[in-house]
């Protein structure tokens, strides 16, 4: 961890003021470069009080995504192990693939304030503007066989879902008022009205009923053994404009609850969930210990469901997924294992 984020993490994680010479100290660096990386985070949008013979609190964080915001909240322990940020790039996960090719250790989070070139399933775009979602792609070295390795995105579905729930159901805000301090920027709002996560088989994630999360899971790998997987996550946070190709189907998390939240606060809510989930995967290399929780939050379950295939399309309602991830289905008493294709729900996204 650089100093500039160790300074963060340890103003950040007190529950008051941290003087010059404490940082000065622990760090060890002077207290003119204490001052210089201070300025740096001012400059960034973190708001301080300072007070002679007292030292620093921060007392308004800003909604960013960087490096060293990230970094100064992650917990050790974690399957996120360290961040790479870009202001803008064509797509975190091209930039993820060409990291692990080149030889990046795995649980590296690679996160953008602005994608050019986002994708989703299937070769669609992905809008991704500056300042109001997250665009991240999370490369992981997992020793599992390849055909297992459709089910992280399942997993990463389960850790984003947790996430958000944690974060609108503490209602957390951007850009608090005055005292507000140490990531304490709660408010009201969120989460209000009944609203919950659900999700869409395999892993949108959906707010009312609409989508506002999506996932494009890519992988390197040899006939038994895989070299990486990269998970591609996409969430509309703040958004409030939508292409009309996607405006009757996309919303975001503000507009689904009626209030802002911080997106760093997403990002290592996510972080720790994802971890949880994921060590239960590898436990036993399949869903059995994830499924039930994840029935649970199916949007899909008890619902008619259309499945479009290559050869066709069909309409069964839905039962829940079994431990290998695959959606269990039901059409004139006989049951079914849908491994792939699109999926829309009755109802969703305008399929009625």
């Amino acid at each position: 961890m650089d100093i500039k984020t160790s300074i963060l993490r340890m103003i950040r994680q007190s529950r008051g003021y941290v003087s010059g010479q404490s940082l000065c100290e622990v760090l060890g660096v002077s207290r003119t470069a204490v001052w210089k990386y201070v300025n740096q985070l001012k400059e960034e949008g973190y708001e301080f009080d300072a007070v002679s013979n007292k030292g620093y609190r921060i007392v308004k964080y800003p909604d960013i995504i960087t490096r060293e915001e990230i970094e100064s909240m992650l917990p050790d322990g974690l399957a996120v192990t360290n961040v790479v940020y870009y202001h803008e790039t064509d797509s975190t996960n091209i930039r993820a693939k060409q990291a692990a090719e080149e030889g990046e250790k795995s649980g590296t989070l690679f996160i953008t304030e602005c994608q050019t070139g986002g994708r989703g399933r299937r070769g669609r775009s992905w809008e991704s503007p500056a300042g109001s979602g997250i665009w991240m792609s999370l490369l992981l070295r997992p020793e599992i066989k390849p055909f297992d390795a459709s089910m992280l995105t399942i997993v990463a579905a389960m850790g984003m879902k947790d996430a958000i729930e944690e974060i609108i159901g503490d209602g957390v805000t951007a850009g608090a008022g005055d005292g507000d301090v140490a990531g304490d920027n709660a408010g009201d709002g969120a989460g209000k009205g009944g609203i919950h996560c659900k999700i869409k088989w395999p892993n949108d994630i959906v707010l009312g009923d609409r989508k506002i999360c999506g996932m494009l899971t890519e992988m390197s790998a040899e006939t038994d053994w895989i070299n990486y997987v990269v998970i591609g996550i996409g969430v509309n946070v703040n958004t409030t404009e939508f292409d009309d190709s996607i405006k009757d189907t996309a919303s975001s998390i503000l507009l689904q609850t009626g209030s802002s939240v911080k997106r760093s606060d997403v990002v290592v809510a996510f972080a720790r969930h994802f971890s949880r989930y994921y060590d239960e995967f590898l436990k036993e290399c399949n869903l059995s210990g994830l499924a039930d929780d994840y029935n649970k939050a199916l949007i899909n379950v008890g619902r008619d469901v259309k499945i479009v295939e290559r050869d066709g399309s069909f309409v069964a309602k839905a039962v829940g997924i079994d431990e290998t991830g695959s959606l269990i289905v039901e059409k004139d008493g006989n049951t079914q294992r849908i491994v792939a294709g699109e999926v829309s729900v009755r109802g969703l996204y305008g399929y009625v």
